[in-house]
């Protein structure tokens, strides 16, 4: 039986479809009729590939005692072995090779790989004499070798690329699993501080612990927020995309309206000024869309100059509905910019503030989920203004 680490030399060599054409044009080219690759180490000689006319009795998996062959001298040397007619050879005709398997002609060139190891010989042999003394010979199969040896070489480099490949696309999986998990179990303990911090309200009228209690629930507030994101962001890479699902929503701009006051409610030192104007009948999905507006107007709280107002408008415009929100503020850093709707990107971009980085990510997937798009300018002359566009209604209906 062979070994397992000749069956994947075997396989190897079996996986080059150039292989077999390969032998056979030695054989049109030398006029013998075995040839063959064979796999040489310190110790074997494993054929991998035979195109046998002389029923000389090997098939691919075979093996010869490496010591009655000539290739463990190659092995050594590196060189090839050519002769046509061992028995008026000078030096074969004594050599015990031709004389153990009944051989006239012989060709044998080495296969090494680009990294220097010898992986064995492109062989052909006969007991007929040969005519082998035409240099162009020699030179094509030395060709043959080496397009083996290569073919060998790339083989090895996608071997490790997939291997590395499918490392991270585990990794990937299981992390972003992990999120999905962690995200789902923090609601649970978030719901009970809620709970608790609502009912500790209705127990006591002391403003220190009314106050304390206020803080618990903003606290929580925000959490959830977060947790919601790391959801979305784990059902997005798990999924295929942020799942939304679409209706005719004949008040979207009241969905619009209550989400802005839901913002300004939760940040009272922050000015934004409005103006919404939706017709009915938009397709979408209004809770993702309110989600899309609350995370444009969560990041320009976050990030404009509070001594300025934010600017909210929401309107309709060629069959598109068009959200855009404006702050000003320090522009944009320009290396930033390709990274700003990539997920946890304020990290990777040195920048420091509240949240993971997901509220852009996760606002331009749901633009896309809409065939919309997101888009961002930002100058220190007009500030940073995000647009999200996406079409009203699809054609057909």
């Amino acid at each position: 039986m062979t070994s397992p680490q000749f069956s994947l030399d075997i396989e190897a060599i079996r996986s080059i479809d150039a292989v077999p054409v390969i032998l056979s044009m030695v054989k049109h080219l030398t006029g013998m009729r075995f040839a063959a690759v064979a796999r040489v180490t310190e110790q074997n000689w494993v054929a991998c590939a035979v195109d046998d006319s002389i029923e000389f009795g090997l098939k691919p998996g075979g093996e010869l005692v490496l010591e009655s062959t000539i290739c463990h001298e190659i092995r050594q040397h590196r060189s090839p072995v050519i002769f046509g007619h061992a028995s008026t050879h000078p030096v074969f005709s004594r050599h015990h090779t031709p004389k153990t398997y009944g051989l006239e002609s012989y060709i044998s060139i080495p296969i090494i790989k680009a990294n220097g190891d010898f992986f064995g010989t492109l062989c052909a042999i006969d007991s007929v004499p040969a005519n082998l003394d035409e240099p162009a010979i020699a030179q094509t199969l030395t060709l043959f070798a080496q397009l083996i040896a290569m073919s060998l070489d790339t083989q090895r480099r996608l071997e490790a690329t997939k291997a590395e490949l499918k490392s991270v696309n585990e990794l990937g999986r299981l992390r972003e699993q992990f999120i999905a998990v962690l995200g789902h179990d923090l609601r649970t303990p978030l719901s009970a501080i809620r709970m608790s911090a609502d009912l500790l309200e209705t127990k006591t009228e002391d403003k220190r612990s009314l106050s304390l209690i206020g803080a618990i629930r903003n606290s929580s507030t925000r959490m959830g927020v977060l947790i919601e994101n790391v959801l979305d962001f784990a059902r997005g890479r798990l999924g295929g995309g942020i799942p939304i699902q679409r209706k005719l929503v004949d008040d979207l701009e009241r969905t619009l309206r209550l989400t802005f006051e839901e913002v300004q409610a939760s940040n009272p030192h922050a000015n934004i000024v409005h103006s919404l104007d939706v017709p009915k009948g938009v397709y979408c999905d209004s809770l993702r869309i309110s989600q899309l507006l609350s995370n444009l107007l969560g990041n320009a709280v976050t990030h404009g100059s509070t001594a300025t107002p934010i600017i909210l408008t929401a309107r309709s415009e060629n069959d598109e509905i068009v959200l855009s929100v404006t702050n000003q503020g320090p522009p944009i850093a320009p290396d930033l910019m390709p990274l700003l709707f990539e997920p946890f990107s304020r990290s990777e971009a040195g920048q420091r503030g509240e949240g993971l980085g997901l509220g852009l990510y996760i606002a331009a997937q749901i633009a896309t989920a809409h065939n919309g798009t997101l888009s961002v300018s930002s100058t220190i002359t007009t500030g940073t203004c995000f647009v999200a566009r996406f079409p009203a209604r699809f054609k057909w209906l």
